[in-house]
């Protein structure tokens, strides 16, 4: 049975405010470059957590990069997770630039990018943690494809405003119906709930949620 977590937020609505401490971890963030199986290099930032509960795995929206989540790492840093934030190859400069996808050289479609999730999956097993993959938007709809694909891989799945953006009608209502990990999912196409998700209150609201979430996961063997 899925275990589904609903909050009232659309992706990547923490705080964009850095303090001190999260500016200082961003410093510690250090390159990493993956293979996908198909032969494509892909960049990440690995932030790491001195004694890990997890690995969360994070991965952007369209047209995005793995700068999406400068503030959002540290703080699941902060709170014992290590994370790994790749630049797929379906994305662009927002936030900042995508290392993969400018080498790439070419367009690529979403459905293209799920390589580059499988390539995280594949550095992440040699933790032998907890794996949580954490997706935005057309990611988030990616995580649920990777999850069943992966299923004795994956720990959580969290999806930030999911939806059908795969080529195939019903792709990500297949795949998450086949998820039997706890998964979180949150979005809002409500003007009012976007606009609260932006406020410091709001970003903590979101905060608590998530960190609940992942509290509740199965602790790994000691």
């Amino acid at each position: 049975m899925l275990r589904w977590l609903a909050g009232v937020a659309v992706a990547l609505t923490f705080s964009t405010a850095a303090s001190a401490q999260d500016k200082a971890q961003q410093g510690k963030a250090e390159p990493v470059t993956l293979q996908a199986r198909d032969g494509v290099s892909v960049s990440a930032l690995l932030y790491e957590a001195t004694q890990p509960k997890a690995v969360i795995l994070l991965f952007h929206q369209a047209g995005s990069s793995k700068a999406e989540y400068a503030t959002i790492a540290p703080r699941l840093v902060a709170s014992g997770y290590t994370a790994l934030a790749i630049d797929q190859r379906s994305g662009g400069s927002l936030f900042g630039p995508n290392e993969t996808a400018s080498r790439l050289g070419r367009s690529a479609t979403y459905e293209d990018a799920k390589p580059d999730l499988v390539a995280a999956l594949d550095w992440a097993a040699s933790r032998h943690l907890p794996i949580v993959l954490w997706g935005s938007s057309y990611s988030a709809a990616l995580v649920f494809e990777v999850a069943a694909e992966h299923a004795n891989q994956v720990a959580a799945v969290m999806a930030f405003s999911p939806g059908e953006y795969l080529g195939k009608s019903g792709a990500v209502a297949q795949a998450s119906a086949q998820v039997r990990v706890p998964v979180y999912v949150t979005s809002s196409s409500d003007a009012d709930e976007v606009s609260a998700a932006h406020n410091p209150r709001g970003a903590a609201e979101n905060w608590d949620h998530v960190l609940a979430f992942l509290a509740a996961l199965p602790k790994p063997p000691q």
